[in-house]
């Protein structure tokens, strides 16, 4: 296992949607779930549609000795503009995931701030997120809270 110094987070390069697609499989095989796809169809149509979302949908990866171990999703979300500012957009941050052996140990609080530096970056005025009730600790660490503004019906 390596140190600190073997661990990169950056936005993900085109080579490497395959790998994230996998993290996004393994996700869904350790929620208990049975992908009805074969996984080799699944990741070239998840490569694909993450080639294509470049824009819409930043993905930040995070490295251990080379190997892609983590990821998260930066969804930049146009809003109505208003008569001062034509370009009104917000981020959600989507997708947060990292293999069980790289957990707890703080990189995922890292991964989740190198999102937000992106949004900053961008411009973005806020960001929200959906949770598990295990994750809503390392979002609190980074400045998420709940808000009374923001309402979701369930359909």
């Amino acid at each position: 296992m390596g140190g600190v110094d073997a661990i990169e987070i950056r936005p993900a390069r085109d080579e490497e949607f395959t790998a994230v697609a996998g993290l996004r499989w393994q996700w869904e095989v350790e929620a208990g779930e049975q992908p009805d796809v074969a996984r080799e169809v699944f990741e070239k149509e998840f490569v694909a549609w993450a080639r294509q979302h470049t824009e819409s949908h930043r993905c930040t990866v995070l490295r251990r000795d080379g190997t892609v171990v983590g990821m998260a999703w930066l969804a930049v979300v146009a809003r109505v503009p208003t008569p001062g500012n034509m370009a009104r957009a917000i981020g959600d941050l989507q997708s947060v995931y990292l293999v069980p052996e790289a957990r707890s140990g703080g990189l995922g609080g890292r991964l989740v701030a190198a999102v937000l530096d992106e949004a900053r970056a961008l411009g973005l005025p806020k960001v929200t997120v959906q949770s598990t009730t295990r994750a809503v600790p390392v979002y609190c660490r980074n400045g998420f809270a709940a808000s009374p503004k923001v309402l979701q019906a369930e359909l």
